[in-house]
């Protein structure tokens, strides 16, 4: 299999670094709007080169991964659907447009190209996959993070809300999965793979809490239907490298290539 992924930073290394070392992987093509990280990652990898664009090697490319932004994600995602390329995509939020997911699953499906969403950082996603066979009465997310991680966030700076200066466990937004994706673009992709699985963008509700005495992003799950009710709550580690991604981030997109390259599905 060759594969390219898209944004070289702590998700996308990570990642680049476990695909380099499965036997299945015979090329890796790196390519992020900052051409220095794809250079300098492609030194510590036997199987990678870098390319410019993710269309230069497409013709020949088994699968794309996103692992930049949601700007990133509906740049390419609509290019390589086109192409009948399979992509997995991290920054999930950017299929919060209506318009833009449907087009996007629309040509998809006529291109046979598959869409691949990892569980990222939340843990419950198997049940929530399930319970929405029946109907579902509720389904909220609420998010825990430390003031580092949602620094520079949509929402806090056009709040002029100081999380440096949050002494308390703080409830700074509650709202529809929809507004939050859009405002938190980088810290809760998690309510958009919950919101695509469940009850959908409006009716899921999410909570966002700055703790400034946490140590983990902390990801609690609730849903209540026709199955019973189930909670599933996350304590993730930080990224080292980016406090506002959370380790299992990482992880989940590499056990989800793990699964393609071995097209094995345990668990679906």
């Amino acid at each position: 299999m060759r594969i390219t992924i898209v944004g070289c930073g702590s998700i996308g290394s990570k990642l680049a670094m476990a695909a380099d070392e499965m036997a299945d992987v015979k090329r890796i093509y790196l390519t992020d709007v900052e051409m220095s990280l794809a250079e300098e990652l492609a030194t510590k990898l036997k199987k990678a080169i870098v390319v410019e664009d993710v269309e230069e090697e497409l013709y020949h490319c088994d699968l794309v991964v996103e692992a930049a932004s949601q700007d990133a994600a509906r740049q390419i995602l609509p290019k390589v659907v086109a192409r009948g390329v399979d992509v997995m995509t991290m920054s999930v939020g950017a299929l919060v447009d209506d318009e833009f997911r449907d087009a996007v699953f629309t040509k998809a499906k006529e291109c046979e190209s598959r869409i691949f969403i990892p569980s990222g950082a939340v843990c419950g996603t198997d049940g929530l996959r399930s319970s929405a066979v029946g109907e579902l009465e509720a389904v909220e997310l609420i998010t825990t993070k430390g003031p580092k991680s949602l620094a520079g966030a949509n929402y806090i700076t056009e709040h002029n809300i100081d999380v440096d200066s949050i002494k308390e466990p703080t409830v700074i937004f509650s709202g529809p999965a929809r507004e939050a994706v859009k405002e938190f673009p980088k810290n809760v992709n998690v309510a958009a793979t919950v919101s695509l699985l469940g009850v959908g963008f409006d009716k899921t509700k999410v909570t966002i809490v700055v703790d400034p005495d946490t140590h983990s992003n902390s990801h609690e799950l609730r849903i209540k239907g026709e199955f019973g009710e189930m909670t599933c709550h996350t304590y993730n580690v930080p990224s080292p490298d980016n406090p506002r991604t959370s380790y299992l981030a990482a992880m989940s997109a590499i056990s989800a290539l793990k699964r393609i390259v071995r097209n094995e599905w345990i668990g679906i």
